[in-house]
């Protein structure tokens, strides 16, 4: 027990473990919403009022995040054109994301025209699933990259521990890069909803499972080891 929340301190001194919580809280609060509407509307009332105030609180929380894709760029692995090409992509769209995401914030809290929101919130999303996009292909790259060397290793004639190593640290990683795809699909469809709305990308169930999906994949990879 004493192990679990020393963990939970550590994950919650984290930025993203912070996003992470107050997202589940977000999209918790949409699907209770959703289901309380019609049966419950004061508490229905409440949950929708609690999920406004995460989704607001997480974009106050993440100014000055586009930031942050200068460094990753800086350190992205680049040992090949084509993967470098998809991780200066993937952190382009990221920052053209949380820069226009701030500006969707400050329009949604009336410190700019609030008539901006629908825009910001469109270039926003653009640019966020190109980053999702090109995210992904780099993960899946580099899954298929030590999935080989995990082959390669069973066939090595090493030593039984450190093949056994080795082989622990390529599973860690793939199943870390597996929870990104999953992360990055399941925003990639908020991000749809966003740019060309539509039946099943909108409807409130599949927005509230994509965002706990998201929050839940992210919470497991920022969970302290």
């Amino acid at each position: 027990m004493a192990d679990t929340v020393d963990k939970l301190v550590v994950f919650l001194a984290k930025r993203d473990g912070i996003d992470k919580l107050v997202k589940t809280f977000q999209y918790v609060s949409k699907l209770v919403h959703w289901q309380l509407e019609a049966s419950k509307p004061d508490l229905a009332d409440r949950a929708k009022k609690w999920e406004v105030a995460s989704g607001l609180s997480r974009k106050a929380f993440r100014t000055g995040r586009f930031l942050t894709g200068f460094n990753a760029l800086r350190r992205s692995p680049g040992a090949t054109p084509g993967f470098r090409a998809m991780a200066v992509l993937a952190n382009a769209g990221e920052m053209v994301y949380f820069f226009f995401d701030h500006l969707l914030w400050l329009s949604r809290i009336a410190v700019i025209d609030p008539s901006l929101a629908r825009r910001m919130s469109y270039i926003s999303a653009f640019g966020e699933s190109v980053g999702y996009v090109f995210f992904i292909l780099a993960d899946l790259v580099l899954i298929r990259r030590s999935l080989a060397e995990l082959r390669r290793l069973r066939r090595s004639e090493g030593g039984e521990k450190q093949v056994e190593e080795q082989g622990k640290k390529h599973r860690m990683e793939t199943i870390m890069r597996l929870m990104a795809v999953a992360a990055n699909l399941a925003d990639l469809v908020i991000a749809l909803a966003d740019i060309e709305p539509n039946p099943f990308c909108n409807h409130t169930l599949t927005l509230g499972i994509s965002g706990l999906v998201s929050a839940w994949a992210g919470w497991y990879r920022n969970w302290p080891s």
